[in-house]
């Protein structure tokens, strides 16, 4: 038996060398590490921010900018003619020639007094760029809208390899003494979260039930939230390994891709990875645990908007993990269906074509699920399909916005982006300029001829449903104040 166990011993020993030793193989493989990608710029720590105010942040967060400024910016050449890399002072997508750094933390103030207050949470790799319509919105009905950059995330991928969950749950509980300062008390507070964002909103809730010391929040809203990710994040962190060897630093990314997105990190860090699964697993057990003691029924309600087809976090989770779990009538699910009139429907995979169907329980079911879906076979109309929550009869209502004919779904990246919007849109406004229009990019040609992988081109990037969605947000807000926003369909 015991030489069983010894062959056995050596035999996983050499599975992980050789595994090890393929990963050293991939990554060196790829392109040189970037000072984008070695330096760490001065973030505060989970204690100093829960010890700070807004000033004290906005200090620290300036002292971060100035850091990338002359630690990477400047180290970094311009190209002749200009190329597009964020850190390349003289590049159209640097994020210092806008009007506004949406990298950077914000506070919108309301004409007149507020009508309530909102935190917006971004996600991972991402800025407060993600959320800024939305918050403009809210910010258009009365309420003030605080936009904050959670720590590693709008200066350089970097920062992902030292900040963790912690850090971001401790900046989110920053916003929300932030906001709820703002306003009088008795007001509204909301919390507005994309991806990653969406997991701080309902771990913070969820730590609220229990904390007296911490505002509650009156709704959530969850965009594509990282309620789940795939069982790979959770070991993620065996493929870092060979980075504690100085020889193979560039094992501790995911992905090293050029940066020229001016909102959102293209290269990943292993850390980032470990982080949003330990964050889902701090989420799940924060549900399980509010279940068995019967406080589930004091979360406020939850609005979510999601993809059938997600391949970042698992809508599956979406549904039985945090829907499923809310107490009758709380919660309210939009699910964005696959596009059944698609010249590309011959191509997609069975389980494509029935996600919907595979991820829902049957009607009587505890919370409202929306469905938007083609209004009839082989018709681009979209119409959406409302089952309320312990009913098993289903509305329909159609809507302004066609499937585009080329989308076959829309993607974990698309929900929170107008058509119009300037750098994701696939109808950008040339006034909303920020150097790139990536979602208008819809490039042909030969493998291997692109930086960047067509996986990552061709995603969808924008909602096409956008208008429909919003108005379904602000349905419960105030009446519209100020600004440019136009009366739409609201979905269910």
């Amino acid at each position: 038996m015991l030489r069983i166990a010894r062959r056995g011993a050596v035999i996983l020993g050499a599975m992980l060398v050789a595994l090890l030793g393929l990963r050293v193989w991939q990554t060196e493989r790829g392109p040189p590490l970037a000072p984008w990608h070695t330096h760490v710029p001065p973030e505060l720590s989970a204690g100093q921010i829960d010890q700070t105010d807004w000033a004290g942040w906005m200090a620290a967060e300036d002292r971060a900018f100035q850091d990338v400024l002359t630690s990477v910016v400047a180290a970094t050449p311009e190209d002749d003619p200009p190329a597009l890399n964020r850190y390349a002072a003289n590049s159209p997508v640097n994020p210092a020639r806008f009007a506004r750094d949406w990298n950077r933390s914000a506070i919108l103030m309301p004409n007149g007094p507020p009508a309530g207050a909102a935190v917006f949470l971004h996600g991972l790799t991402d800025a407060p760029y993600s959320l800024r319509a939305i918050a403009e919105a809210y910010r258009d009905r009365g309420f003030v809208a605080v936009l904050v950059r959670l720590p590693g995330h709008g200066t350089v991928p970097a920062g992902l390899t030292a900040e963790g969950w912690p850090d971001w749950l401790a900046a989110t509980r920053l916003a929300v003494r932030t906001a709820r300062s703002r306003v009088p008390a008795g007001l509204p507070l909301h919390l507005v979260g994309y991806s990653n964002g969406g997991a701080l909103a309902v771990k913070y809730a969820l730590d609220a039930l229990a904390d007296p010391t911490l505002a509650a929040p009156d709704r959530l809203v969850l965009l594509s939230p990282m309620i789940g990710v795939t069982g790979f994040a959770r070991f993620a962190g065996f493929a870092g390994w060979p980075a504690f060897l100085p020889a193979f630093a560039k094992a501790a990314w995911l992905g090293l891709v050029p940066e020229f997105n001016p909102f959102k990190y293209n290269s990943f860090p292993v850390h980032a990875a470990r982080e949003s699964w330990r964050l889902t697993a701090q989420v799940r057990q924060g549900l399980e645990a509010a279940a068995r003691t019967g406080t589930l029924a004091r979360l406020p309600p939850i609005l979510t908007f999601q993809s059938a087809l997600d391949a970042t976090v698992s809508t599956r989770a979406v549904v039985t993990d945090l829907h499923a779990r809310l107490p009758a009538g709380r919660g309210a699910l939009v699910l964005f269906d696959v596009n059944h009139a698609t010249s590309l429907r011959p191509v997609l995979t069975a389980a494509a074509r029935g996600a919907v169907e595979a991820l829902l329980p049957p009607a009587p079911r505890p919370f409202t699920v929306t469905i938007v879906t083609n209004a009839a076979p082989g018709s681009l109309a979209a119409e959406a399909r409302t089952t309320p929550a312990g009913s098993t009869a289903t509305t329909a209502r159609p809507l302004r916005a066609p499937w585009p004919a080329d989308v076959f779904s829309l993607s974990h990246v698309a929900v929170p982006f107008a058509p119009a919007d300037g750098l994701y849109g696939f109808a950008p406004d040339p006034a909303d300029d920020f150097g790139i229009q990536l979602g208008a990019i819809a490039g042909r040609g030969e493998r291997g001829g692109l930086a960047v992988d067509l996986d990552t081109m061709l995603r969808m990037t924008a909602n096409p449903f956008y208008a429909a969605m919003l108005a379904r947000i602000v349905s419960d807000l105030p009446p519209f104040r100020e600004g440019p926003g136009a009366k739409a369909q609201a979905l269910e």
